[in-house]
């Protein structure tokens, strides 16, 4: 165990939806959380445009920022998707300096896979093609140097987020209505993970010294999409008949439509290898967890 004694973590992104999840877990630990902004919200360090970030004092530093990516992928939606993330990570690494921080975790996704259609993507699969397969592969580029520094990196390739908000808050209300079904043939493969578990997975990594490098922010085992709105309606006690074809999804979309429609097979092989333990290991045991949970605030981060 690394962080065997309190310790302080800054966290980028603290107000958005893992990130506060986080915080409370953190805390929750006995360790000390220190929030970013890009405002100036009192008892947060603010992000400004050209300063070092001051990570004077901190043990450790978690960044979960970058622009949301749900809404139409216009040509500055996709370019602000790159740049938040590439951007802010560049300048984490460079505010690193000797006696700071001594662990990064950075965020990531499993959208550095690309479509996997039928085959199983672990840690050791390369990079697929497509917008979100590059945004990734620069994001985890931006992030690497820092193990040059002496800082142990953690990059978290994180899948679909379930949980009482996120992408969720947009969903469950439709499939309460009745409103819920299949994408496209329903087939493609999906790739989810509570929101616990990534907050649980980001402290176990920063408090165990083997861990490092690239890791899977997902379920045991993926779901294909007609399972995903099957297990939803079930739990809900809703039916799930009205299904969006790909071509609607692809003409009302855009190239967003690519979220939806293709697949997501990807395991955590590295964090099961070393011992990790989902607290809803199964879709169901998630979507049950949600149905007793509060919602959080929308992410403004």
């Amino acid at each position: 165990m690394t962080l065997v004694e309190p310790v302080n973590i800054g966290i980028l992104g603290a107000r958005g939806y893992v990130g506060t999840r986080l915080s409370k877990m953190t805390v929750a630990a006995g360790h000390s959380i220190v929030p970013f902004s890009r405002g100036g919200a009192a008892g947060f360090r603010q992000i400004l445009a050209d300063d070092p970030l001051d990570f004077s004092g901190l043990d450790a530093v978690v960044n979960l920022s970058g622009e949301p990516i749900l809404g139409l992928w216009t040509k500055s939606k996709k370019n602000e998707i790159l740049r938040s993330r590439v951007e802010t990570t560049h300048r984490v690494v460079e505010s690193l300096r000797p006696g700071g921080p001594r662990v990064l975790i950075n965020a990531s996704a499993i959208g550095f896979y690309g479509d996997t259609g039928e085959n199983e993507a672990t840690e050791s699969s390369p990079a697929g093609s497509g917008f979100l397969a590059e945004v990734c592969q620069a994001w985890e580029a931006a992030a690497q140097p820092a193990e040059n520094l002496g800082v142990r990196t953690v990059l978290l390739r994180i899948g679909f987020v379930t949980g009482p908000g996120g992408a969720m808050r947009l969903i469950g209300p439709l499939f309460k209505l009745g409103l819920g079904g299949k994408l496209g043939s329903g087939r493609q493969w999906m790739s989810c993970i509570h929101v616990d578990d990534v907050a649980g997975m980001i402290l176990w990594a920063l408090e165990n010294n083997a861990v490092r490098g690239l890791l899977n922010a997902v379920n045991p085992d993926p779901v294909r999409n007609s399972e995903f709105t099957q297990i939803l309606a079930r739990v809900l006690h809703r039916p799930a008949f009205l299904p969006s074809p790909a071509f609607a999804l692809r003409l009302a979309l855009g190239e967003l439509s690519h979220l939806m429609l293709d697949s997501a097979r990807v395991r955590p092989a590295k964090a099961l290898a070393l011992g990790f333990r989902h607290r809803h290991p199964t879709l169901e045991d998630g979507f049950r967890a949600e149905k007793h949970s509060e919602p959080f605030p929308p992410d403004p981060f």
